[in-house]
């Protein structure tokens, strides 16, 4: 059951248990603040008693959950909790991506792809946590053990993780992803390729950055320190990074940004992915602001 709702609720063991003492708190200070005011009323007749103690109950409930969940942190989570609750009984559907009254978007939904350790995930969730319309609504990945899923969780950010299977042969997650109605994906370490019904569905709407200079040292099997080896050896006099939107083939889609980085003769793979991955915190946050602004417009 525990593992059910872990899939179902996208989060880790430990997520899973603050979500569960949520509701178990938020439960009771229901109950008992319910008693309070039932006994302020001082109602005799039974059958009435019942009644408005079920109203009460029932308006009073979601105001509770969301102050424990402010308390524990897990706001974002109840807030879609109740909203879920609140589309099923009135028939509404949340859009993707609503407007307001000047006929703009309310906000840029962001989806996370990630694969390893998180350092760019985590520069990318630092300089969006507080900004005004822009929002990292998901992280994906495709290893329950990777960095960037514990990142995610301590931001409070819904979680998806993909098996091979489904995501090549099957929709792609397309609709998954859909449901938390994101705009604009962003690979920020994520080693596979995306299969076509994803890019399709996100056309020109995923970036990727690569640590190298494409087209040089670029395509399957070039990523991380495979990339900084192959440029080392080569005995390149430069590198750096290339920001691009993704298509159907490997690190080939219209590139956005490059910006470089001098090879020093006693640069090594690993001074060289130092520097290069300055350049990616520093340009990678910001490229995708402003990708994202695009969208709002």
């Amino acid at each position: 059951m525990f593992e059910r709702l872990k899939e179902k609720w996208k989060v880790n063991g430990w997520g899973l248990l603050i979500i569960l003492l949520t509701f178990a708190l938020a439960g009771t200070g229901t109950g008992y603040l319910g008693k309070l005011l039932m006994n302020a009323l001082k109602v005799r007749i039974v059958w009435v008693y019942i009644l408005i103690y079920v109203v009460v109950i029932t308006f009073l409930w979601p105001f509770m959950v969301i102050i424990t969940s402010l308390l524990f942190g897990q706001f974002h989570f109840f807030r879609n909790y109740l909203w879920r609750i609140w589309n099923m009984m009135t028939g509404l559907k949340k859009t993707d991506s609503q407007l307001d009254t000047s006929g703009k978007r309310d906000g840029v939904r962001l989806a996370i792809f990630a694969s390893g350790t998180g350092t760019n995930a985590k520069r990318i969730i630092e300089h969006f946590r507080d900004h005004r319309f822009i929002k990292i609504s998901l992280l994906v990945s495709n290893k329950q053990t990777a960095g960037a899923i514990s990142i995610a969780a301590q931001e409070n950010i819904p979680t998806l993780i993909i098996e091979k299977e489904k995501f090549f042969r099957g929709n792609g997650y397309v609709e998954e992803i859909r449901g938390f109605g994101i705009d604009l994906i962003i690979l920020a370490g994520f080693l596979w390729k995306l299969p076509a019904s994803l890019v399709s569905a996100w056309n020109h709407r995923i970036i990727n950055i690569h640590p190298a200079l494409l087209p040089k040292y670029g395509g399957k099997g070039l990523y991380g320190h495979h990339v900084h080896e192959a440029v080392i050896n080569a005995k390149e006099k430069e590198s750096g990074i290339t920001i691009h939107y993704v298509d159907e083939i490997y690190d080939h889609g219209q590139p956005i940004l490059q910006e470089k980085v001098v090879i020093e003769e006693n640069d090594t793979a690993e001074t060289l992915a130092k520097k290069v991955q300055a350049l990616e915190h520093l340009h990678f946050p910001k490229v995708i602001e402003e990708v994202a602004k695009k969208l709002r417009l």
